[in-house]
């Protein structure tokens, strides 16, 4: 008599809802999901992406087209999903209850998503209200319609005044950017104007409350606002 086989269920490890959490992004940016951007965006070795892409195929998390594209399975999608819906339910418990510095939170939230359970998930998002995006302004899974019309401060001209709706993902991942954003009040909800547009330097001079405040325009890139007047 033939034993029945059970076929198990794998759960992504930590270093794979990694991936997937970045992958999800890019595809959601309508960006090419290739190894190369994975190594820089993660900050590992080509190799060692290759290995871990090879692991995520095997699991089916991902497929590989003839040119090298990623594609995120319905399974990682899903997968994707939660561990980012996880992630951003942290930050706000960071923030609201644990009262945790905002440029901060993105990089505690890190350390803890991987071990929350769907469980304790839904009750943190019974207890902080069912938000729709994260303390940066980034959507959650399932509400990326609600930022569509926001414009990277970039694209803006000398002049032109707007509110701060939105730091990307990829900016979170700079503490020391974090943390000069907060000093200088360029968060969500915050009103501005740009005083001067320099292309050939690439730097913008915003005009926040009373103070000027200079970027580039690589870090302008990650900056959305809802442009106003």
């Amino acid at each position: 008599m033939l034993k029945e086989v059970v076929v198990t269920e794998i759960n992504p490890t930590p270093t794979i809802e990694d991936y997937l959490g970045v992958m999800y992004t890019l595809d959601r940016d309508g960006e090419s999901i290739i190894g190369a951007k994975l190594s820089e965006l993660l900050e590992v070795s080509a190799p060692t992406v290759t290995v871990t892409l090879k692991r995520m195929i095997r699991d089916k998390w991902i497929t590989m087209d003839q040119k090298k594209e990623i594609h995120l399975t319905k399974k990682g999608v899903t997968a994707a999903a939660s561990i980012i819906r996880r992630h951003m339910l942290t930050e706000w418990m960071l923030s609201r209850i644990l009262d945790v510095p905002w440029s901060q939170v993105h990089e505690e939230a890190h350390k803890i998503e991987h071990s929350i359970s769907t469980d304790v998930a839904e009750k943190m998002q019974a207890r902080l209200d069912d938000p729709k995006l994260c303390p940066h302004g980034n959507p959650f899974p399932g509400f990326e319609k609600m930022t569509q019309t926001w414009l990277p401060l970039v694209d803006l001209e000398q002049g032109d005044h707007f509110i701060i709706r939105r730091i990307h993902e990829f900016g979170e991942e700079d503490g020391q950017l974090m943390s000069f954003l907060q000093n200088n009040g360029i968060q969500p909800a915050q009103e501005g104007c740009i005083k001067e547009k320099l292309p050939f330097n690439e730097t913008l001079t915003l005009q926040i409350s009373d103070a000027a405040v200079s970027l580039g325009f690589k870090t302008a890139r990650l900056i959305f606002i809802e442009k106003v007047g």
